[in-house]
């Protein structure tokens, strides 16, 4: 099986000097049809991101088993706050 590349789409001359003021932090982008935002990232780093141990697989039962419980714990405590003042 292989994989497909994403294409790649020429920098313009205002997002290179963008990427170049910025030096080594994103670049942030607008797209003004969707007012949609973007981080433009050197691939260096975007690499180093997605080989990072971030997760972002869908949460399994377990996951959100645990989550709801702290939710509760949280709306406990905020509970007892409220009946203490």
């Amino acid at each position: 099986m292989t994989t497909k590349e994403a294409p790649v789409i020429e920098l313009t001359e205002e997002l290179r000097k963008a990427i170049e003021t910025q030096k080594r932090e994103p670049v942030r982008l607008l797209d003004p049809v969707t007012q949609e935002s973007y981080v433009l990232l050197r691939a260096e780093e975007y690499n180093r991101l997605k080989e990072s141990e971030y997760d972002d697989s869908p949460w399994t039962d377990e996951e959100m088993d645990m989550l709801a419980a702290e939710v509760d714990a949280m709306l406990d405590d905020d509970m007892t706050i409220e009946e203490q003042g």
